[in-house]
């Protein structure tokens, strides 16, 4: 399958989830429960992805799925979606409008396709391989920002930094302005160059595989703490691809 023809897949599932999402967004019988992680799960999460599932068998029933909250379905292909029905969920459980869902393809370990449908926001990100990156329909492109001393980076909640939070506080410092604002928004301001670096850990591959797509589409680069182009690794670092190896380094300092 031609990878311009995987962003009209996404773009369905997408309208769905928007819907579904939209519908439950602020609604005072949402209901929510906590996984064993203790960390939130609504109606919401579980109907976007039964949808995206549904959408998935009718139109591409050899596609394997791996989603956040129905796990792994292998499929007669090599290629998968990947799904975050909703990123951003307590966000999303507390009114704030910063949530998204994720929607990746992975075609056989290389993630060709992405797309960030945040309709709270009205804003939707994608990008394919050689395709370039979009935000609602028009080309974005990272920053030129070459110093760290001149980069806006962003960070993820500090409790999620069991190990490098020491070396994460003294690149914030190093940086010429800070802000934690986590999950899918921060590497999306970095694929539009409105922000320089993005930082994460303690994550899930459903939770960055469209991201990493979309920063490289843009002009940037995305990795892990290592340096290694996954999205298994539990950590995540994005940036316009000036200031990558600096970030990385400073990263790699003793915690």
């Amino acid at each position: 399958m031609a990878h311009e023809d995987w962003r009209e897949l996404l773009t369905q599932i997408a309208a769905a989830a928007d819907g579904i999402a939209l519908h439950h967004f602020r609604n005072p019988a949402l209901r929510v429960e906590n996984k064993h992680d203790v960390s939130p799960v609504t109606q919401a999460d579980r109907e976007i992805e039964q949808a995206a599932r549904r959408i998935i068998g009718d139109r591409h029933p050899e596609l394997g799925v791996l989603g956040e909250e129905y796990g792994e379905t292998n499929g007669a292909s090599r290629a998968r979606l990947i799904i975050d029905p909703i990123d951003a969920t307590q966000n999303f459980v507390r009114g704030i409008p910063i949530f998204a869902t994720l929607l990746a393809i992975e075609d056989r370990g290389e993630i060709v396709a992405g797309m960030v449908s945040a309709p709270a926001l009205g804003t939707r990100w994608s990008a394919v391989r050689g395709g370039g990156a979009l935000r609602n329909g028009q080309r974005i492109q990272v920053s030129q920002v070459a110093r760290l001393e001149e980069a806006q980076l962003f960070h993820a909640g500090l409790a999620a930094m069991t190990t490098r939070r020491n070396a994460v506080v003294a690149l914030a410092m190093r940086a010429g302005r800070s802000r934690g604002f986590g999950d899918f928004y921060q590497d999306v301001l970095v694929a539009e160059g409105a922000g320089d670096v993005a930082v994460d850990f303690g994550i899930a591959p459903w939770d960055i595989a469209p991201l990493l797509v979309i920063v490289e589409e843009a002009g940037g680069r995305a990795t892990s703490l290592a340096g290694e182009r996954t999205i298994y690794a539990g950590n995540f670092v994005s940036s316009n691809g000036l200031l990558h190896e600096a970030v990385l380094c400073a990263l790699a300092l003793p915690a």
